[in-house]
């Protein structure tokens, strides 16, 4: 009787569920060890682990709960989705609440979260549907292309200019489900080219517009936001359109030039005061000395501001080796692997662009937040999903993770199975 009961719980592909299962026991300890600082300000040692694992028990129960849904349902709230994430992004941008000077947040029954999570699910599912309803026997109707363009345009736009590198992440997942769902090439190259023209006028306009000299004046940057979030929304109404439109120029400015600047600094010339979060990652990955330090023995943790989120990865480096940061990127390669072998395995093409579409979204952000870690990248505001300590995301993540095993339990098998070498999602509808 107890299997029977675990067999209707833990159902779906079971290399999925090992994958989500060791994301979620590496979080437990890795945000346990980083999250010291939170204790020590809150009094209370257990309540940030506490509140974690209530959420990932709620994510748990969420991801159980969707697992059990046919995946040819999800096409019927698609329409609903794209329409709760297009409002809430309006609402974000007209009243959204300003972490980090940028309006990402908004306040719905007392919970607190980002539309940019919504739309990122809303825009997966209107993607799949139109490759899946356009496809032909020599791949996706030209037509799709510009169905998919006006959907993330909607989608995107709102996006830019509070959460640049959400947005880049959600249109680089898109243009792969472009590829996997067999756009003509050359659609995806002129909409590359494009992209590209466009990534340089924008920079060159933040480069223009943008005073990260004003930035560097702050001692104290996270004390001054906490300070103007309150005042901020009454200053931006006396700004123009213009100044709206790149309050966060300032920012951007500054992590580019920051990312690109290669002059070498001597340690005891560097300003760990301004560049606080670079520094002190650095810092975490050289003292790993390869093998690590061991589980909760972080020194970096009481020093890095994201120790728990943006920036778990270093201290993951710094805590278990570089061993451990391979397996933790290694469960993120499973999962992309696995969910193609799914997507090959379905008969329709609409769960195959889904679940593909929804691996993309969880790997690349993931790939980003390890590449800013070890600064491969700019800084950015992007947890490392399933991992960093979350409050909606994580649930979200854990939704989308039960996307993907309903897949695997209720889409329709193809019923010749034998060549797995092929496309995972290059078939017809």
């Amino acid at each position: 009787m107890n299997n029977k009961s675990l067999s209707n719980i833990f159902k779906g592909d079971k290399v999925i569920w090992m994958v989500f299962f060791f994301l979620c026991m590496i979080s437990i300890t890795e945000v346990y060890s980083a999250s010291s600082s939170l204790s020590y300000k809150g009094g209370n040692y257990w309540s940030p682990i506490i509140y974690h694992c209530s959420i990932l028990a709620v994510g748990t129960a969420m991801m159980v709960v969707v697992l059990n849904i046919k995946c040819r349902y999800f096409k019927l709230i698609t329409p609903i989705l794209l329409a709760v994430a297009f409002i809430m992004l309006l609402w974000v941008l007209v009243a959204g609440q300003t972490t980090n000077g940028a309006n990402r947040w908004i306040s719905f029954a007392g919970i607190q979260f980002q539309p940019s999570e919504i739309a990122k699910g809303a825009l997966v599912l209107a993607v799949a549907q139109i490759l899946s309803a356009m496809q032909t026997d020599r791949g996706a109707d030209r037509k799709a292309f510009k169905y998919i363009l006006g959907v993330s345009a909607v989608l995107i736009v709102p996006i830019i200019f509070e959460n640049l590198s959400t947005a880049m992440l959600i249109s680089l997942t898109v243009v792969l489900m472009m590829f996997v769902g067999r756009v003509p090439l050359n659609q995806i190259g002129r909409l590359l080219g494009i992209t590209a023209l466009a990534a340089i006028l924008l920079i060159s306009m933040v480069m223009l517009v943008g005073d990260d000299k004003k930035l560097d004046q702050d001692a104290n940057v996270k004390q001054n936001l906490t300070e103007q979030t309150m005042a901020e929304p009454q200053q931006q109404e006396s700004q123009g359109f213009f100044s709206k439109i790149f309050h966060r120029a300032d920012t951007w400015k500054a992590r580019i030039k920051k990312f690109l600047d290669n002059e070498y600094v001597a340690p005891k010339d560097y300003d760990l005061d301004k560049d606080a979060q670079v520094g002190h990652a650095n810092i975490a990955i050289a003292s790993s000395n390869v093998i690590g330090k061991g589980p909760g023995n972080s020194n970096e943790r009481d020093f890095l501001s994201q120790a728990f989120s943006d920036f778990i990865y270093a201290i993951i480096i710094e805590e278990m080796g570089i061993e451990g940061a391979a397996i933790v990127a290694f469960l993120y390669i499973i999962l992309l692997f696995r969910t193609g072998i799914i997507a090959n395995r379905c008969e329709n093409s609409f769960p195959a662009f889904l679940a593909m579409g929804i691996a993309f979204l969880l790997v690349t952000q993931a790939l980003f937040n390890m590449l800013v870690a070890v600064g491969l990248a700019p800084v950015t505001g992007q947890p490392l999903p399933l991992i960093s300590k979350g409050g909606t995301s994580t649930i979200i993540n854990c939704i989308y993770i039960g996307v993907i095993l309903s897949i695997s339990r209720s889409a329709k098998k193809k019923k010749d199975d034998k060549d797995t070498t092929t496309n995972p999602v290059a078939m017809t509808a």
